[in-house]
């Protein structure tokens, strides 16, 4: 009987299991999560203007100090644009006036701490993160660094080095490259909201300018600052009410947002990026405001259109379809100018238009059918679940609160849009979409392959190509005219020097060993074969390089690379480059000198010995240092953009030991110099003509 019993208590209990197991997700009942209270937040303000936040957390022995500054880009002119990231960077980098950036840095780390400063478009912002037992101590070395930053030259050099570096990678990928041009047809390209730092406004910096410019915002005025930690509010706010009033007063800041002049129009836009072989996809038009009454509801609809997996751009574009790996979107609502409702996407070349005209039935669907009840409640407890992220530590709660403050918006805000997304009804959800959303006046940009693409596009409209050429400063070196008679003759001496024979039929093949120098501490060795057809214009570059073998091939102006079986096509900087090397091959002068531009400009004595100079005018400038006995150009000098200087820079490569073989002459050594820097070698081993 026992045994009898226990067996059918042991079958009860796994029937039991089954039952639950069998459950749907929706019939289980869980228990009620333990609610959250907020922490009170101690708020009071220094005759000076800053208004103090304070909140104790005892769960770690630090604490954490935030100080976010009524600032911004919203204040810099276009002319010179950059300037409030240098002055944040080189705030700190700098160091003050009585303790360098490098001993600042050892200072920090010595103690696990951290100070760091930024001024992003519509604040700025200071931090100091510091162990509880170090806070006294090093809480005088950052209220230095807000007042006295020492702002060397050396450090915004390196910072303007540093954003000239950006600019000129700034076209190497596909999706920064396409929002940013997205912006630009937004907000329009001279925007305040849409500009892009150049090499000529981070010139028009000046050291003047980041002084003046954080003497203005760093100002009691325009400080608010919160502290949470392991302390006791009574004692925290006696500290700060003592050292913190040494910080001037000054004037609030007016940031006064330019209005966004839009007009609802239907657009598309191309970027030919030759280097890819997937488009990426922009589509929309202007957004909305925070304080818009309608902000929850358009959340939701938000959510709807685009909630990661669950949204129906991922679930039918995506999953579906299979148009893309990515595909995303928004209505955007910014708290100081208006935000931006679009739809992006990754996809492949030959199915661009298809993925764009996917994202457009699912804008329309929106307006045109309601959703229904499960998918609207779906996505709502989705939404609501997601905002317990929003409080994940004390930290949180107070740079929420900050946040509101700085902008204008009540402290209740976050309840409210809890309670708001709670009343949000499937009629809400069609009307926003309808009111709006304007499928029919979009703007389109696609960054792709146009050999690839085809004429897919021209079905939403005439197609505006768009120009993402970096402007360059212009080049101010002086040029003395020459005397274009003589500089034929020697034209034609220096191509009878270098051709004996004359022009050649077959390709030129070298091969060389190239030492590149890098930096002054590291050289890299590379092996070199070249083929060149001077007729087609030509060129095969096989590589050894220590990652392995490259091949780089330059034909009618189109240029590809290939490693490891794969082929892609060159980035236009790289392409322009290989041809600009081409163009200053001494057989390619030689084989096209009746055609070329030349100018004798006279002798010019270089280490004791006196040269013959022209200057080819075929483009680019460039001048030739000719041996008067040989006509050989023994020195080539040209002027070339330096993306890391962000000028124009002069360049030198000395040409010895000539050596003839197939009725060509070639330099066997080769020396380019950078200044007075040595930026590469070439030593060809030999060369023929097939």
């Amino acid at each position: 009987m026992k045994k009898f019993l226990l067996t059918t208590i042991v079958l009860a209990i796994s029937l039991l299991s089954v039952a639950e197991a069998q459950r749907s997700w929706n019939e289980i009942e869980y228990p009620p999560l333990n609610s959250f209270e907020k922490p009170d937040i101690e708020i009071f303000e220094l005759d000076n203007g800053i208004r103090f936040y304070l909140v104790e957390d005892h769960e770690l022995p630090l604490i954490n100090l935030r100080v976010l500054v009524r600032t911004g880009g919203v204040l810099v002119p276009n002319e010179k644009a950059g300037l409030n990231s240098i002055t944040g960077s080189v705030m700190r980098t700098g160091g003050t006036t009585s303790i360098s950036g490098d001993e600042l840095n050892e200072l920090l780390a010595d103690r696990a701490a951290s100070m760091e400063t930024s001024i992003g478009m519509s604040s700025g912002s200071a931090t100091m993160n510091v162990l509880k037992e170090d806070f006294e101590e090093l809480l005088p070395t950052f209220i230095d660094l807000l007042k006295n930053p020492a702002f060397p030259e050396n450090r915004i050099n390196l910072a303007k080095t540093q954003q000239k570096t950006s600019i000129s990678r700034r076209n190497d990928e596909s999706i920064p490259l396409g929002l940013r041009e997205f912006q630009k047809l937004l907000y329009g390209p001279e925007s305040v909201y849409a500009r892009t730092t150049e090499y000529a406004t981070i010139d028009n910096i000046t050291r003047d300018d980041l002084v003046d410019f954080h003497a203005k915002s760093f100002v009691g005025e325009n400080m608010m600052i919160g502290v949470v930690g392991d302390f006791d509010t009574a004692e925290m706010r006696a500290l700060l009410e003592n050292t913190f009033n040494e910080i001037p007063a000054g004037e609030q800041l007016d940031l006064n947002f330019p209005e966004v002049d839009y007009e609802f129009v239907n657009t598309i836009n191309f970027v030919d990026k030759r280097d890819v072989n997937q488009s990426f996809v922009m589509l929309g038009h202007i957004g909305g405001m925070r304080d818009n009454p309608d902000y929850a509801k358009l959340q939701v609809m938000n959510r709807i259109l685009s909630d990661g997996f669950s949204g129906r751009l991922m679930r039918i574009v995506r999953s579906q379809m299979g148009l893309a790996y990515s595909v995303f979107g928004e209505y955007g609502s910014g708290n100081f100018y208006p935000g931006m409702f679009y739809s992006g996407v990754m996809t492949q070349s030959q199915t661009t238009a298809e993925a764009i005209n996917a994202i457009l039935d699912q804008i329309k669907r929106l307006q045109n059918e309601p959703v229904s009840e499960q998918e609207l409640q779906d996505t709502k407890d989705r939404f609501l679940n997601s905002l317990v992220f929003e409080y994940t530590s004390i930290a949180s709660v107070l740079n929420e609160r900050l946040s509101y403050d700085y902008a204008g918006l009540d402290p209740d805000t976050f309840d409210r849009l809890v309670e708001e997304i709670q009343a949000v009804t499937i009629e809400d959800v069609q009307q926003v979409a309808q009111d709006y959303l304007r499928p029919d006046a979009l703007q389109i940009l696609v960054v792709g392959n146009g050999a690839e693409i085809g004429d897919q596009l021209e079905q939403f409209g005439e197609i505006n190509e768009v120009d993402i050429t970096i402007p360059q400063p212009d080049d101010e070196e002086e040029v003395t005219a020459g005397d274009a008679e003589a500089g034929k003759e020697w034209g034609q001496r220096m191509a009878a020097a270098i051709l004996p024979h004359g022009k050649i039929d077959g390709e030129l093949v070298y091969e060389a060993d190239n030492i590149i120098q890098a930096t002054p501490q590291n050289e890299m060795t590379l092996g070199l074969k070249q083929t060149i057809d001077f007729s087609s214009d030509r060129v095969i570059s096989e590589i050894t390089a220590p990652m392995g073998q490259i091949t780089m091939k330059l034909e009618g102006g189109d240029a590809v690379m290939m490693m490891g079986g794969n082929e892609a096509p060159m980035p236009a900087e790289q392409r322009e480059q290989l041809l600009a090397e081409y163009h200053r091959n001494p057989v390619y002068i030689a084989m096209n000198i009746e055609e070329m531009n030349i100018e004798y400009v006279g002798l010019e004595e270089v280490d004791g010995v006196e040269y013959a100079v022209i200057r080819l005018n075929n483009g680019t400038s460039m001048s030739l240092y000719l041996d008067q006995e040989s006509a050989l150009p023994v020195i080539t000098s040209y002027r070339q953009f330096d993306p890391q200087e962000g000028a124009q820079v002069t360049l030198r490569v000395i040409a010895e030991d000539w050596t003839e073989a197939g009725g060509v002459f070639l330099p066997y050594l080769s020396t380019i110099y950078s200044g007075e820097e040595r930026a590469g070698r070439t030593v060809i081993k030999s060369h023929s003509v097939e």
